[in-house]
């Protein structure tokens, strides 16, 4: 019987796997059996991380403290993985952030703070990977995380940057697929909606949001934890071998209508 999603073997780098949906995914790749890199700017949180991975999956892992908008510190960051494993196979761009207020009184540093994370973050990482590892093995995953705000705009959170900054990951991961193709490299790109976490459980609890989510949502609700799991685990698989340069909303049809 044939396992579609094995990635025994596999080594996988995560970014922004401090907290949240970052931490989901690189538990989901682990529970395939995959070796887990977990990189962040927070060096106690990615370590609890790795240890907790370890600990429930037996997978190997490590932790690298690293900021993505330090192009040195990017390239040390994948020297570091080929060093400890000696392969990259899968890659999910997840770290990010997010400038919320009126258009109009957006500074130039947050929109540039926006792009330099967000859109050059993703790149740096993507393009120190491919080159590094990828390209020489003549294979790769690359996942970059997007958002629905990244193919529409919005009425409930002012945040122009982030619409462009998410907007340029969608189009980037267009031409990366194009590019690296020949490599037998795919680069997709998945388009999350609001889910649930620690830190925004109280803000879609509030009645606000519970209406915007029964009048935006076909499915009346926002994502769960897991929800977002099995996105990640196909598209990082040889699962998905003919499948590069996809947007996948994970939204609850958010950008359906």
């Amino acid at each position: 019987m044939k396992n579609y999603f094995d990635l025994r073997d596999q080594t996988a780098l995560v970014t922004g796997c401090s907290t949240g949906l970052g931490v989901q995914m690189a538990k989901a790749l682990a529970n395939q059996g995959a070796n887990i890199v977990a990189l962040a700017r927070r060096k106690d949180k990615i370590e609890e991380v790795c240890r907790e991975i370890e600990k429930y999956f037996s997978v190997k892992t490590l932790a690298i403290q690293c900021d993505i908008t330090d192009t040195e510190k990017v390239d040390s960051a994948i020297d570091q993985i080929l060093e400890k494993f000696g392969r990259l196979d899968i890659v999910i761009n997840n770290a990010g952030t997010g400038a919320v207020a009126p258009a109009e009184d957006i500074t130039d540093d947050q929109f540039y703070n926006e792009m330099n994370i967000d859109l050059f973050g993703s790149f740096r990482v993507a393009r120190a990977a491919a080159k590094k590892a990828m390209i020489p093995a003549k294979y790769g995953r690359i996942i970059n995380i997007s958002s629905m705000y990244g193919l529409v705009g919005n009425k409930v959170a002012p945040c122009s940057p982030y619409h462009a900054a998410k907007g340029g990951v969608v189009n980037m991961t267009r031409g990366l697929a194009s590019e690296w193709g020949k490599y037998n490299i795919t680069v997709n790109v998945i388009c999350p909606g609001y889910f649930y976490s620690p830190l925004t459980k109280e803000t879609l609890d509030s009645d606000f949001f519970q209406q915007n989510a029964q009048t935006m949502i076909p499915l009346a609700r926002y994502g769960n934890e897991g929800e977002l799991d099995s996105a990640a685990i196909f598209l990082a698989s040889p699962a998905s071998s003919y499948v590069t340069g996809v947007i996948l909303p994970v939204d609850g049809g958010y950008t359906a209508m």
